[in-house]
């Protein structure tokens, strides 16, 4: 990852003032920071691993980094994504992001693409950048970002965060294993709920994604010894961190010297899930009922069985009145004590969980159920606006 001494830009007084902390420590010096403004980088995500990543990749100097993300930032977004702010709020996250690294750092390259990344363009956007840091919350960008590192030879900074649980390692360099040689295939759709659903501690990403910045930074000097072969795993509740030991899979569809996989593929289709969707959940038109739908035929006296398969201390968030818990988990389990003759309006926080839990009771038999669109937010939203929203 380092550039020849030759071919290094020089600093400026300016440049060399800013970083004098960096100038001072033996194994970076003057030398090092010259690699760091020749360096560039891809970070795809600017939530709450891309936060902490961008600001201290531009703190540091990376001369060229750029940011790939195509949402807008949101209110329920402020409570880990620390890169932005509420005066940001509706804009772009590119833009917010971008306009706050260069007010940390005017004197770097901030490349902005406020498309999704996609098999498509995926090549065409990395060329530019030495390494990619994967800032990601779903798994067919995950693969698409790890067989994009294969097949362009870029490492891949890899970070994942869930609840209290956070996940570090560096894929594909030093001849280390990729992605794909520890987990060769994604888990079942619905199995591994999001962050959306299931929540996080809001300093995680701040932990995890210092941690992903500072392996890109050891890449680019090309000091200490990096997470290429192991995964560290940290649990904040017990302040422990663990490594596990990672093996290159000689039969690894991507990276063996036998590959099946040579080119990028359709990763929604490969995993069976969306990878740009947003977090209301649908289950089609015809197993959807809207909030004000649903309304309606509470008005009209209609026999429906609401069922909310959210978790029990959800429900002191907000509730529908009439309703009764059956968590996600256990849908399976007790749909003995639902009756297919029943009208059943079954509803989560966004409508994900409920979607999966309607498919469940469909495989089972269930014809008269329905999964109430956008959850109990868009009833919030739409019917009971002095219902809070989270």
């Amino acid at each position: 990852m380092t550039k020849e001494q030759d071919t290094l830009p020089d600093l400026s007084n300016e440049e060399i003032h800013r970083y004098s902390r960096h100038l001072l420590i033996p194994d970076v010096g003057l030398e090092g920071q010259k690699k760091l403004k020749a360096a560039s980088v891809l970070v795809v995500g600017t939530g709450g691993l891309g936060s902490p990543v961008l600001l201290y990749l531009a703190a540091a100097g990376v001369g060229r980094i750029g940011i790939v993300d195509y949402d807008t930032v949101d209110f329920t977004n402020l409570q880990r994504q620390v890169i932005h702010g509420e005066s940001r709020l509706g804009d772009l996250k590119t833009d917010s992001a971008r306009d706050r690294m260069l007010d940390i750092n005017p004197e770097i390259q901030v490349d902005v693409y406020s498309d999704p990344l996609t098999s498509e363009n995926a090549f065409e956007v990395a060329e530019p950048y030495d390494m990619i840091i994967d800032g990601t919350d779903n798994f067919p960008t995950r693969y698409l970002i790890n067989d994009l590192s294969v097949l362009t030879g870029k490492p891949n900074v890899y970070g994942s965060i869930f609840r209290f649980d956070g996940q570090a390692s560096v894929f594909n360099a030093d001849g280390g294993p990729c992605y794909r040689c520890i987990f060769p295939e994604p888990p079942p759709p619905g199995l591994v709920p999001s962050c959306a659903e299931g929540g996080v501690l809001g300093v995680l990403p701040g932990t995890i994604g210092s941690i992903q910045a500072t392996e890109a930074l050891k890449l680019i000097l090309g000091i200490g010894e990096n997470l290429s072969g192991k995964l560290l795993l940290y649990d904040a509740l017990d302040a422990s961190f663990e490594f596990v030991n990672l093996e290159k899979n000689p039969d690894c569809k991507v990276c063996s010297d036998h590959p099946e996989i040579t080119e990028l593929i359709d990763y929604e289709e490969f995993c069976g899930m969306p990878a740009h969707d947003h977090e209301e959940g649908t289950a089609g038109e015809k197993w959807d009922i809207t909030a004000s739908q649903l309304e309606e035929k509470l008005k009209n006296g209609e026999d429906i069985r609401l069922i909310d398969v959210r978790e029990p201390h959800e429900q002191e968030i907000s509730n529908i009145e009439g309703s009764e818990l059956i968590p996600m988990g256990e849908v399976a389990s007790r749909m003995s004590e639902l009756d297919t003759a029943d009208e059943i309006v079954l509803y989560c926080k966004s409508g994900t969980r409920s979607t999966r839990a309607l498919e469940i009771l469909a495989s089972a038999g269930f014809r008269k159920v329905k999964n109430l669109k956008g959850g109990i937010n868009a009833w919030a939203r739409d019917v009971k606006e002095d219902m809070p929203i989270y």
